[in-house]
């Protein structure tokens, strides 16, 4: 199944519903794309699934490190959630200096 590790968007279900009103359930699934993300806090790259709407909030949040500390834990992967910990230990450490 596809889902976005930094939203946790996945397949819905829903009904196509003919003229006669016939209900057919059906399932959308979202855009899910390999994408690599270059991280300049970390400065290293990684590679997340993700949907092509969350790529366009990435942009306009300002990168990955910003759209990572903003949102929220509930939704983020195991991988993304260990990246988001490594960013807070980085600008943790780099703001006492």
């Amino acid at each position: 199944m596809p889902r976005c590790e930094l939203t946790g968007k996945g397949p819905v279900v829903k009904n196509l519903v003919s003229h006669s009103n016939i209900k057919t359930k059906s399932r959308a699934f979202p855009n899910v794309q390999l994408k690599t993300f270059y991280s300049s806090c970390l400065k290293r790259s990684f590679r997340l699934k993700v949907a092509a709407s969350t790529i366009r909030s990435i942009d306009k949040t300002g990168g990955i490190d910003n759209f990572l500390m903003k949102g929220s834990k509930n939704s983020l992967s195991p991988f993304a959630l260990k990246l988001r910990k490594n960013l807070e230990k980085k600008l943790h450490k780099g703001g006492n200096s």
